[in-house]
C-alpha cells in the first residue's frame, strides 16, 4: 500500500524513536543558506536576488454594491480588477521605511509591538519592518473577541499597534479604555487621514505617513538599525485558544528559519516562477510560515480572502471573476474546513448532473483512483472530466498544502483526483513553529501526515492511561514529542506549570510535548490517532476519542459540523450537529416534514431521522456501538469564529460548546 521508500528512520533503532528524515539522520537542518540566520537577512537576500520580480499583489476594487437577497438580507458584492504588484525591491524599501518611521515614533528594539489586521500585503510589510528593526511582533487573530484582544495587548505591554481601519472601528475602538498603555495606532489603509474622537493620549497615524517619517534624513541617521540576533524573539503568536485563554508563544528568528527550511524541502521544484494565493489568517503559524517560505524563494504572493477566493465566493458579484481565476496560483494552503466545503459543493453539482454526465464523472473518478494507486497518471480524464473542477482554483495549482486540522480521507482523495494536484498533509503546532511533518506529495495513502521534516525529530512517549505504548503491535504508539531548532522558546509570561510541556534534553535541544497521540509506520510516516484531551472514559470503562468520532461523522453529507460530547458518569455519547441546509431540507421533504429552518432543527422527527442516517454512516465506517451518539441536537446556527464556539482555524472550543448547550446536555442525559 505504501511507497516502498523509507521517509524516516529511528536514529537508535528503538520503536519509540527519535525518528528523523532520512536526509537529516546525521544533523537537523537549521537554515536555507549559510549565514542567513535571521529574518531580516533572509528578506535582504531575496530582495538582492530577485529585485524586479513581483513580490506582493493586491486586486484593485472597481466597484462595491449591496445585493438584496430574496429573504430580505443584504449582501455586499464587489467587482475587482487585476492584481497590482510591488516588486521585491519596492517591498523591501516599504518595510525599511516603515521600520524607521516606527522607531521615530518611539518604538524601541526588543520592545513588543502588536499587529491586529486581516491578511493583506501591508501585514507582511509591517512584519518585515519589525523583523528588520528587532521589534518583537505580537500577533492577534482578527476574529478574537474584545476580552481576548485586551488580554494579549496588556500581557505584552504594547504601546504601538498596527491595524486596519475596519478592525479599529469594529473591534479595537471599543476596548481602548481597557488597554491604558496603548499610545500609537498605525492604520494600514490610506483613508481617512484624520481620526477625531479618540481618547486623550492616543494618536492615530496612517501607515503611509509613518513611512514618510522614516525617510526623513534626521530619522535615518540618528538611529542606526540594530540587527536582531538569531536568538532574539521575532514573533509572540497568540494561539487560537481551543483550550482556555489564548497563550502567547515566543518564536525566535532561528525557530522560524528552521521551520521554513523544513517546509521548503517538502515542496518540489519551488522557485521564483511559483505564485502563491494568500487568504488564511496571517496570525496563524501555517500561513505566516507559508508566506515566508515563498519570500525566501522569490515567489509571488497574491492576496485574497475566503469571501473572494473563487468566482462563486460570497462577495464576488455574479459574472465577475474571483481571485483564483485572475491570479491562477501554482501553490495554495488550505485548512480542511475550506477543502471540505469545495468537496461538498462539487459533489452537490455532480448530483445535479444528468445521468450520463454523472455516470461519466463517477467512472472517471474511480478509474483515476485506481491509476493513482498504481503510480500512473490519467491525462485524458484530467483534460475532459476534471478540467472544470480544476479551474475552480484557477487551473494551475500544482501543490496544495493542508494543515490546521485532520483532513478526512474522502476529501483528501477528492482533491488528489479532481484538482489533478497532490495534497501534502502537514502536522505541526504554533509551539513547533508550524513544523513537524509533511507527507510526500506522491504518497496517496490517506490519514497519514508524513515523516518528520528535516528540521526536527519526533519521539513517542508511552501514555499508559490511554493504553498507548511504543511496544504496541503492529505499530509503536504514544504521545508525540517534537524536538529540534524549530521548537519555540515557551509561553510568554506564563506560570512555570504551563511551561511543563517544553523541556531541554541532555544535548541542550528543546522538545515540546504535543498532547497528540500518534503511531509510526514501517516507512517512517506518522499517523495521528488521538488527542489526550479528547479522550473520555465512559461509565463502563470504554474510552471514546471525541475527535476520531467527529472526523468519521463529518463525512456524512447531512453534516456541516459536529461536536461529540461524553460525560464520564454516563454510559453513552451525545452530539450537537450543524446540519447541511440543502441536504436537511431534502430529507424533510422526502418525509413530509414541514416548517421553517428553525422549526426543522427543533423537530423531534428530524432529529431522529438525522440520528438514523448518522448511525448508519458510523457503522459503515466501523465505529463501535459505544462511540456512536445516542442522542443529538440540531443547531440552526452555524458555528463560526464570531460565535466564539470554534477557533479561527475552525477547531471546536469544547468548553464553550458545553456551556452553550448545557440545557440540551442535561435534557439528553436526563432521559427526557
Amino acid at each position: 500500500l505504501y511507497p516502498s521508500c523509507t521517509k524516516a528512520r529511528s536514529v537508535l533503532g528503538r520503536p519509540e524513536g527519535p525518528y528523523r528524515a532520512v536526509s537529516a539522520i546525521k544533523r537537523l537542518a537549521t537554515m536555507l543558506q549559510p549565514g542567513v540566520d535571521t529574518l531580516d537577512k533572509m528578506f535582504e537576500y531575496a530582495a538582492m536576488k530577485f529585485p524586479h520580480r513581483d513580490c506582493l499583489g493586491t486586486r484593485e476594487v472597481i466597484s462595491e454594491e449591496d445585493e438584496r437577497q430574496s429573504n430580505g438580507k443584504v449582501f455586499k458584492k464587489v467587482v475587482l480588477g487585476d492584481y497590482r504588484w510591488l516588486s521585491y525591491e519596492e517591498t523591501y524599501t516599504a518595510a525599511s521605511q516603515l521600520g524607521s518611521g516606527l522607531a521615530s515614533l518611539g518604538q524601541r528594539p526588543k520592545t513588543n509591538i502588536a499587529i491586529f489586521c486581516e491578511t493583506r500585503a501591508e501585514w507582511l510589510i509591517a512584519a518585515h519592518a519589525c523583523f528588520m528593526y528587532n521589534f518583537p511582533l505580537v500577533t492577534l487573530y482578527s476574529t478574537l473577541g474584545g476580552p481576548a484582544i485586551a488580554h494579549g495587548l496588556n500581557e505584552t505591554q504594547v504601546t504601538h499597534i498596527i491595524t486596519s481601519r475596519e478592525l479599529l472601528e469594529t473591534r479595537l475602538k471599543a476596548i481602548l479604555i481597557e488597554v491604558p498603555r496603548l499610545q500609537y495606532i498605525i492604520v494600514v489603509d490610506n483613508t481617512p487621514t484624520s481620526w477625531p474622537g479618540y481618547p486623550r493620549g492616543i494618536s492615530v497615524h496612517n501607515m503611509a505617513a509613518v513611512q514618510k517619517l522614516g525617510i526623513r534624513p534626521e530619522n535615518g541617521k540618528s538611529r542606526e538599525r540594530k540587527q536582531p540576533l538569531p536568538s532574539d524573539i521575532a514573533v509572540i503568536m497568540y494561539t487560537s485558544g481551543s483550550t482556555g485563554v489564548p497563550k502567547g508563544v515566543m518564536i525566535s528568528h532561528s525557530n522560524i528559519l528552521a521551520g521554513i527550511t523544513g517546509m521548503a524541502e517538502r515542496i518540489p521544484n519551488l522557485c521564483e516562477e511559483d505564485i502563491y494565493i494568500a487568504y488564511l489568517p496571517l496570525a496563524h503559524v501555517l500561513e505566516l510560515s507559508a508566506e515566508l517560505v515563498c519570500i525566501s524563494h522569490g515567489c509571488s504572493i497574491g492576496y485574497s480572502s475566503p469571501q473572494t477566493l473563487a468566482d462563486q465566493s460570497t462577495k464576488i458579484k455574479r459574472g465577475s471573476k474571483g481571485d483564483t481565476s485572475v491570479l491562477q496560483p501554482t501553490l495554495m494552503a488550505a485548512v480542511p474546513e475550506i477543502m471540505d466545503r469545495i468537496y461538498k459543493n462539487v459533489m452537490t453539482k455532480v448530483e445535479e448532473m444528468n445521468s450520463v454526465q454523472r455516470t461519466l464523472f463517477i467512472l472517471a473518478y474511480n478509474y483515476k483512483l485506481e491509476q493513482l494507486a498504481k503510480g500512473y497518471s490519467t491525462p485524458l480524464c484530467d483534460r475532459f472530466v476534471f478540467r472544470k473542477v480544476r479551474s475552480l482554483l484557477g487551473g494551475q495549482t500544482r501543490v496544495l498544502l493542508s494543515g490546521g486540522a485532520p483532513l478526512s480521507a474522502a476529501t483528501q482523495r477528492f482533491m488528489n483526483v479532481c484538482f489533478c494536484c497532490p495534497v501534502g498533509q502537514g502536522y505541526g503546532l504554533t509551539e513547533t513553529c508550524g513544523a513537524g511533518t509533511i507527507s510526500e506529495l506522491w504518497d496517496y495513502s490517506t490519514g497519514r501526515v508524513g515523516g518528520p521534516l528535516v528540521c526536527c525529530e519526533i519521539k513517542l512517549k508511552d501514555w499508559m492511561e490511554g493504553g498507548y505504548r511504543s511496544i504496541d503491535r503492529p505499530h509503536p504508539r504514544g504521545e508525540i514529542l517534537i524536538g529540534g531548532p524549530n521548537v519555540t522558546m515557551g509561553y510568554y509570561k506564563n506560570d512555570p506549570k504551563k511551561q511543563e510541556d517544553f523541556f531541554v534534553d541532555e544535548n541542550n535541544q528543546r522538545w515540546f510535548c504535543t498532547g497528540d497521540i500518534g503511531e509510526f509506520h514501517e516507512d517512517g510516516c506518522l499517523k495521528i490517532i488521538d488527542r489526550k484531551k479528547d479522550l473520555v472514559k465512559l461509565q463502563a470503562g470504554e474510552y471514546v476519542s471525541l475527535g476520531k468520532v467527529e472526523a468519521v461523522l463529518k463525512n456524512c453529507s447531512l453534516i456541516d459540523n459536529i461536536c461529540v460530547y461524553a460525560n464520564s458518569d454516563e454510559i453513552y455519547v451525545i452530539g450537537f450537529v450543524v446540519p447541511n441546509q440543502k441536504h436537511l431540507l431534502a430529507l424533510a421533504e422526502r418525509y413530509g416534514v414541514r416548517g421553517s429552518w428553525e422549526e426543522l432543527c427543533n423537530s423531534k422527527t428530524m432529529e431522529e431521522l438525522v440520528l438514523k442516517m448518522l448511525t448508519e454512516a458510523a457503522l459503515a465506517a466501523q465505529l463501535e456501538r459505544f462511540e456512536i451518539p445516542r442522542k443529538i441536537r440540531l443547531s440552526p446556527e452555524p458555528w463560526t469564529p464570531e460565535t466564539g464556539l470554534v477557533t479561527d482555524a475552525f477547531k471546536l472550543k469544547r468548553k464553550e460548546l458545553k456551556t452553550h448547550y448545557q440545557d440540551d446536555i442535561e435534557r439528553m442525559y436526563g432521559g427526557k
